[in-house]
């Protein structure tokens, strides 16, 4: 499965198909994909089908892309690998130039596979039921008006506080160096059983990101009135909230696969892409 709207993604593609064949394994692809990459294999209409049918989805792209192809993906538990032809990319394990040598660790089994959680978010919405899930994140936020909202937290029926700001993050690990991380969170360790919650934007400037265990329920009540407030679910689901409208928020039973290839570490990854560096001193 590929992106399209990034110029690489059909040479990348046919390459990856090419080295696949090659090795005596089998392509199989989504239509809109092979059709533009050119690809002559058996095809599938939609990524949950082609999902079921597989035994390794290879995802071309950046982390939106990982995202939305692990939302369709739905019930399956393939294991996915990201190619990376976007940017910073935590999602998406390997470069394309990388693809070659990438592809001889997943034949010799030189991998691990990492189980993530994804978030679920359910309530009732402008009278409506809602239920929405992420990989990354739960984003509670205001609409095109930049005007400030009032959000009462609670964790496990404990009054956290009321944030009054931009709006708030609701982040799994996978989710904390996306958009929380923007917002001042903390970088979490993919095994850490948590969320973290993070204010955008604060009117109180002592307010700060509060982690809590994986099992916590969170419900957040939105307060203010007449102030268009949205949902979003890892930015790609959107909802309308109302006043007194309540979302709850836990982990899900949905979990996605995420294959790790052997020699990569999560810290190198935070340290390549943030361009850390240290002194020796």
């Amino acid at each position: 499965m590929a992106n399209f709207e990034k110029a690489t993604s059909s040479d990348v593609g046919r390459r990856a198909a090419q080295l696949i064949t090659r090795s005596g394994r089998t392509v199989i692809s989504e239509q809109r994909t092979a059709e533009l990459a050119g690809l002559k294999c058996r095809t599938y209409p939609d990524i949950a089908t082609l999902a079921l049918e597989s035994d390794l989805l290879l995802v071309f792209g950046g982390d939106g892309t990982m995202l939305g192809v692990l939302r369709e993906a739905d019930e399956s538990r393939t294991p996915v690998l990201g190619i990376n032809i976007g940017r910073l990319g935590f999602l998406t394990a390997v470069s394309s130039s990388d693809l070659p040598s990438a592809l001889r660790k997943v034949w010799s089994q030189d991998f691990t596979i990492e189980a993530h959680h994804f978030i679920e978010a359910s309530g009732r919405c402008q009278g409506k039921s809602l239920r929405m899930t992420a990989l990354n994140d739960i984003v509670i936020s205001h609409g095109a008006v930049s005007r400030m909202i009032e959000l009462d937290v609670s964790v496990n029926g404990d009054y956290l506080t009321r944030y009054r700001g931009d709006g708030l993050v609701i982040s799994s690990p996978a989710g904390s160096t996306a958009y929380s991380l923007s917002a001042g969170g903390p970088i979490i360790s993919p095994g850490a059983e948590v969320f973290a919650i993070t204010p955008i934007c604060a009117h109180a400037l002592t307010n700060r990101s509060v982690v809590v265990g994986s099992e916590s329920i969170i419900r957040i009540t939105l307060v203010t009135e007449n102030i268009e407030t949205i949902a979003a679910a890892d930015g790609q689901v959107l909802a309308s909230l109302s006043a007194g409208d309540i979302l709850t928020i836990r982990r899900s039973r949905r979990i996605a696969n995420l294959m790790q290839l052997g020699g990569s570490s999560f810290f190198e990854t935070i340290r390549h892409k943030l361009h850390w560096s240290g002194s020796s001193v």
